[in-house]
């Protein structure tokens, strides 16, 4: 339950971040910016893991830049994926 909640928070966090750093105006509710940024930081992970650099004492710099990085992406598919033609 603690991964749960942890990933939730971790997620909105991760897709605030990329959503502040993105130009131009992202329609997303929060539930699409947390659930978009869990999966930036799944991805996120996953790549500084392959790295070897998923696992560091302190910050994990590489895992947070990894991680917006890949929620950045994911905003930009389910906008793309969603906009009105």
């Amino acid at each position: 339950m603690g991964e749960l909640i942890g990933m939730i928070i971790f997620g909105g966090v991760i897709g605030a971040i990329a959503r502040l750093i993105m130009r131009g105006d992202q329609n997303l509710s929060i539930v699409w910016t947390i659930v978009l940024g869990a999966v930036g930081a799944f991805i996120g992970g996953a790549v500084s893991d392959m790295l070897g650099v998923g696992d560091t004492p302190g910050v994990d710099w590489v895992r947070w830049i990894l991680s917006i990085i890949a929620a950045m992406v994911a905003i930009y598919i389910y906008l793309a994926a969603t906009r009105k033609r």
